[in-house]
């Protein structure tokens, strides 16, 4: 897998384990503060697809991670 594959996979991971979290109707749910960081990987994202810069795909890759888009 690339950096870039690895960022989606992580990024769509994140999201619904905090939706599952955060969602009161959820077998798992522990606070509603869960969606803030639901809020904030889709943020993340959000820049990222705008300034082509991705922190996570920065630290993937300096682990030795493929560079790829």
């Amino acid at each position: 897998m690339t950096s870039w594959q690895l960022v989606r996979v992580i990024a769509g991971t994140f999201i619904l384990i905090s939706l599952a979290l955060g969602t009161p109707g959820s077998p798992v749910f522990l606070s509603k503060w869960w969606l803030a960081f639901t809020a904030f990987v889709g943020a993340n994202l959000l820049q990222s697809g705008i300034t082509r810069w991705c922190l996570m795909d920065s630290i993937l890759r300096r682990l030795g991670v493929r560079a790829g888009c």
